[in-house]
């Protein structure tokens, strides 16, 4: 059995590379966009402003993506270092979705990124506006394989379990894609990252306009970003709620506990709007509910329940024990492959095998586990609810007050007052970091909330990890803690002293209505 310090260093190591990699990620998929959008005024309109716009930003674009490249190619290695055992279980799925990811979109995305920055003066207006659709669409569709690949992870479907190979194998590839979990995290996914990209091209310009630079270029910025951004703002709202959804019906633990929701509650299920969840007492020691709304959101009617925690870990108790009866078929088959009787026993019962594997942390052989050691079992399937209940409410939070932001943002715009707002140019400046902040508690309530499982209700993240010592795991996150520290102060160097210098061969601004917005910005 692997050390619980083992697997501790491990997610430890993974949640750190995979965060960091993340802060990255949105950006790149966000500006992608907008460089097309700016780049496609440019060859309609013929000036040369949007030129220079194109560039500006594709010089930041270019940054993100590179400390992007280089944090993300380490996480794939953590696979086969880290989570052998997950790698040996479903890597025949999983591994699938990532490798097209790496062979179609990212060399398309980095082939085109080659021609976006050395293309400007050998391309004709028309050549090199297609090179840029296809670095977003490139970027775009990277996002699509990992997300596939993950929300794989979250809700395991066209595959089965192998009891001969003991490995999970494909049944249906058409099932991995359209698995209605990864397309919903698809699309919930890029829209935060078009509204996280929208936030950070207007606090840039507001920055510019209060410092009475490029004010030419930051106006056009912030007009189309608080377009781009509305739209954005609201897919990522219309598109959680759908994701929320689709996990009251695939991960019912998770949507429990990020509500701190310890009973069922009856239809329509009160929502908890602030908690003290109490995991120890297995209660809240305090809560502030909001009639009708949990189960308005989580079951789209107003007379399905909503189960809670309790009533889900004695569910989870009856998995496991059918899991039990399904480990016993299997050491059965390993004996004999044609026993008959036990292939049917374990095809009725494989489903829950997961479930009996959550037995190994505390016993060799499972079917001599102890009602005891099944009943804690059934409480690992418990996240921790407290990090979970406040994770997605500070998500939750920002994600409205972004909504609000653009909403202003773009009635200025269609005012023409977007720059003549002191109080609205400090809002955006300081609003950038709120959706990355909000983009990483997402991922925490996403990745943090399937705890125990590697694969929901398949592998145990206990099970999974590799038979590393934790002086190894301690010098390779010492080593990845270092590394990324440099790169995270290297990279926002790089994109302070980018930002700073602003766009190359600036025209001479006009000295009227700008001048006007700057001294009123001050």
């Amino acid at each position: 059995m692997i050390d619980l310090d083992v697997v501790t260093l491990s997610r430890l190591q993974f949640a750190l590379t995979a965060m960091f990699h993340f802060i990255f990620v949105p950006l790149t998929l966000g500006l992608a966009f907008l460089l097309a959008i700016m780049e496609s005024v440019y060859v309609m309109t013929g000036k040369d402003i949007w030129r220079r716009m194109t560039m500006f930003w594709g010089k930041l674009f270019g940054i993100n993506f590179a400390v992007g490249v280089a944090t993300g190619v380490v996480m794939e290695f953590q696979f086969g270092m880290n989570w052998s055992y997950y790698s040996h279980y479903v890597g025949d799925i999983f591994g699938a979705p990532l490798a097209i990811e790496g062979l179609m979109a990212f060399f398309m995305e980095a082939t085109f990124i080659g021609v976006f920055f050395f293309g400007w003066n050998r391309l004709s207006k028309v050549a090199h506006l297609i090179v840029t659709w296809l670095v977003a669409i490139g970027a775009n569709f990277s996002a699509l394989w990992i997300l596939i690949a993950n929300g794989w992870m979250q809700n395991p479907s066209g595959a089965h379990f192998n009891p001969h190979t003991m490995r999970m194998e494909l049944d249906s590839f058409a099932d991995v894609i359209f698995n209605p979990v990864a397309q919903a995290k698809f699309v919930h996914t890029v829209s935060s990252g078009y509204t996280l990209a929208a936030v950070f091209v207007l606090g840039v310009s507001a920055w510019y306009v209060m410092r009475g630079r490029h004010l030419e270029l930051a106006r056009r910025s912030m007009v189309v970003a608080a377009s781009f951004g509305l739209a954005g703002s609201l897919s990522v709202a219309v598109l959680g709620d759908e994701s929320g959804y689709l996990t009251t019906e695939h991960q019912k633990m998770k949507i429990a506990a990020l509500e701190s929701m310890w009973e069922t509650e009856p239809a329509p299920a009160n929502f908890n709007l602030i908690a003290i969840p109490n995991q120890n007492e297995r209660r809240n020691d305090f809560a502030i509910e909001i009639p009708w709304v949990m189960g308005l959101i989580g079951t789209r009617s107003v007379t399905e329940p909503m189960l809670g925690i309790n009533e889900l870990v004695s569910m989870a108790e009856d998995q496991i024990q059918r899991g039990l009866i399904a480990y016993d078929a299997l050491q059965t088959l390993r004996a004999n492959k044609e026993d008959a009787e036990a292939q049917a026993v374990f095809d009725e019962h494989w489903k829950d095998l997961g479930y009996a594997l959550l037995l190994k942390r505390y016993t060799q052989d499972i079917r001599n586990a102890t009602p005891e050691q099944i009943a804690q079992a059934a409480w690992d399937t418990v996240p921790q609810v407290g990090p979970l209940f406040w994770a997605f409410r500070i998500m939750v939070g920002i994600g409205f007050y972004l909504i609000a932001f653009f909403l202003v943002a773009f009635y200025l715009a269609s005012k023409d007052r977007i720059t003549h707002s002191p109080r609205f140019l400090k809002f955006a400046l300081f609003s950038i970091p709120l959706p990355w902040i909000a983009i990483e508690c997402g991922w925490f309530v996403a990745e943090f909330g399937r705890q125990p499982w590697a694969i929901e209700g398949v592998l145990p993240t206990y099970y999974a990890a590799s038979g590393l010592s934790v002086v190894d795991l301690a010098i390779s996150l010492s080593i990845f803690i270092v590394l990324y520290t440099i790169l995270a102060i290297v990279g926002t160097k790089v994109m302070l002293k980018a930002i700073k210098h602003g766009p190359d061969d600036e025209a001479a601004a006009p000295a009227t209505d700008f001048a006007a917005d700057a001294a009123l910005a001050k």
